[in-house]
């Protein structure tokens, strides 16, 4: 006679099998972190806030903030995205390799050094912090701050030692920062409009306010000829997406707000 009840050693094995599916890995986390032993590179990190009496700098973060907004509207075939990724690759790559030269430049004059062996200065308690951010291009930011907290190591070792007076090291600090700062400031320019390559060729309302706003986007680009080398697959969101992946940019900063120079002096703040 066959009992109408199941075995529960056999429920229990067959539960086990059915949970031993493989399911192939898991996501990948990982963890990236920034480095610098300079307060000059530390300040080009968070930038400051606007003020009655300064106005704002545009740091590291608020540089891959917006960055954020133009790498999901790029995602979503806005060629003003397109557009801005390339300035912000052109920039990034010129101001990378003007760190690059002057740093060249001094390891030169360090190595011409008779008779004295030069150990460039490290910082006892060197700034660390983690990093995450949305695009690679917020990543290159971070290197170009990396490799420019390396050259103000440099560049006061080399005064240190007498190779350079005080107002050309001053002079070559103020204007790599400088530099940077405008790099970082580069995406500011941007406003997501809600446009896509068809919005444009049909001439809608966003689109015009889009070319009053930032101009027309060239030729090459429209057409997806030259782009960044860097760029994401698109996807195309539905209409309502941007309120959910919080594709609303931080508030716009204009040239006059951004300053020419700024008093980056060895020990200032």
């Amino acid at each position: 006679m066959i009992s109408g009840k199941s075995d529960p050693e056999q429920r229990i094995e067959l539960n086990s099998e059915e949970t031993t599916v493989d399911v192939g890995p898991g996501a990948l986390r990982g963890q990236v972190w920034l480095t610098v032993q300079t307060r000059q590179a530390q300040r080009l990190i968070r930038g400051r806030n606007g003020s009655a009496d300064k106005p704002a700098i545009i740091g590291l973060v608020g540089f891959a903030d917006r960055l954020r907004v133009i790498w999901q509207a790029a995602r979503s075939d806005d060629p003003y995205a397109d557009w801005w990724l390339i300035k912000v690759h052109e920039v990034l790559e010129r101001i990378r390799n003007l760190v690059k030269t002057e740093q060249v430049a001094l390891d030169a004059r360090l190595a011409q050094l008779t008779a004295l062996e030069v150990t460039v200065a490290e910082s006892m308690k060197p700034y660390r912090i983690a990093l995450q951010f949305a695009n690679p291009y917020a990543y290159r930011g971070a290197q170009m701050i990396a490799e420019y907290d390396k050259f103000v190591r440099t560049l006061l070792t080399a005064h240190h030692v007498g190779l350079l007076s005080g107002s050309s090291t001053e002079g070559l600090l103020n204007t790599c920062a400088r530099r940077i700062r405008g790099a970082f400031a580069v995406p500011q320019g941007y406003q997501f409009l809600g446009v896509d390559r068809e919005s444009l060729k049909q001439g809608t309302a966003n689109a015009s306010r889009a070319r009053q706003v930032m101009g027309e986007v060239p030729e090459d680009v429209l057409s997806g000829a030259h782009h960044a080398p860097l760029t994401p697959r698109k996807i195309r969101f539905p209409k309502e997406a941007a309120k959910h992946i919080r594709l609303k940019p931080a508030e716009s900063v204009s040239k006059a707000d951004i300053p020419e120079t700024v008093n980056d002096d060895v020990g200032g703040t």
